[in-house]
């Protein structure tokens, strides 16, 4: 509780441009910190490693240039950027002993974290909308996923990062108290209008309305056609057919799953609880075990991928 008093007893003040935000991290514990400090770096050269592992495989492999590929190879690199936009800038705090962040760096990191956040959202919908023609659609496959529909990705690309900016330049109106403790080990939007003594109904309804057109459509999409896939896969009349179409959608639907219910979670227990410091704990799983658990869940489920990491790292051996 002592540092949701911090948060919430301040007193008014003006922002200057050389106002700093104290990340206080997951934990205050002086004795704690190495521990977070190599935990964190471990968590960080896996999710890189293996997220760099899939794109590799699926560049050098030439069966595995097909747009399911194509979309998986995109999640792992936005992967790779969700969790470079905090993990180091954590790491470098804990390993100096600095908790400040300059209000820029604070502006820009949740700039990059929208951006990257919503492109997965975009993908993941992508990655279900391709699962749904192989399943329901198998001899249209090639019409209908063809490479000007690939470049829906620079779609989504624009669009989060015009969502980002949206959200950051209306940031720069909000008046801020003299004392910005923020017991959270990134920057998120939401502690930008915690912190904010300004009105704050603009940004509110800003936000209510883009998570309802970037958040809900796009799940109700994913919903939508894991129902069609559904049911078309009782309908094969034989269990090997329904096994293999499900082994087709399993992995998506545990990445699916995995990244919805941990960003709910984090903004509901935020809004259940005043306590940051717990929803900081809950954020790690949105944040990084997420990226961390997807090149496992993407390729121990897949044959043709667990055979193209073989080659690949049989490969890199035999340079050495």
């Amino acid at each position: 509780m002592f540092f949701d008093s911090q948060l919430y007893n301040m007193k008014p003040g003006n922002l200057s441009g050389t106002a700093e935000f104290l990340l206080l991290g997951l934990s205050g514990d002086p004795e704690l910190q190495p521990l977070l400090f190599c935990l964190f770096l471990s968590i960080y050269v896996v999710t890189v490693h293996g997220n760099l592992l899939i794109i590799l495989a699926s560049i050098y492999n030439s069966h595995l240039h097909t747009p399911m590929y194509f979309f998986l190879s995109n999640l792992s690199f936005i992967d790779i950027c969700f969790t470079t936009t905090t993990i180091p800038k954590m790491l470098v705090n804990i390993q100096t002993q600095s908790e400040s962040t300059s209000y820029t760096g604070f502006l820009t990191q949740i700039c990059f974290v929208l951006t990257f956040a919503g492109l997965k959202n975009g993908i993941l919908v992508m990655m279900a909308y391709d699962r749904f023609v192989t399943i329901c659609h198998p001899l249209r496959y090639n019409v209908i996923m063809n490479p000007k529909l690939c470049g829906l990705v620079l779609i989504s690309f624009f669009v989060s990062v015009l969502d980002a900016l949206l959200h950051t330049l209306m940031a720069l109106r909000l008046s801020f108290c003299t004392e910005l403790k923020i017991p959270h080990f990134f920057c998120e939007l939401a502690h930008i209008l915690q912190l904010a003594y300004s009105d704050i109904l603009i940004n509110n309804i800003l936000v209510y309305l883009v998570t309802s057109l970037l958040g809900v459509i796009p799940l109700s999409g994913i919903i939508f056609s894991y129902t069609r896939i559904v049911s078309s896969v009782l309908k094969i009349p034989s269990a090997g057919g329904k096994d293999k179409a499900f082994s087709i959608c399993g992995s998506h639907l545990i990445v699916v799953s995995l990244f919805y219910r941990t960003g709910f979670g984090v903004y509901f227990s935020s809004a259940a609880t005043h306590s940051s410091r717990k929803s900081a704990v809950v954020s790690v799983m949105y944040t990084v075990v997420t990226t961390m658990m997807n090149p496992f869940i993407c390729s121990l489920r897949n044959k043709a991928m667990m055979g193209a990491l073989r080659k690949l790292i049989s490969r890199i051996s035999s340079f050495h």
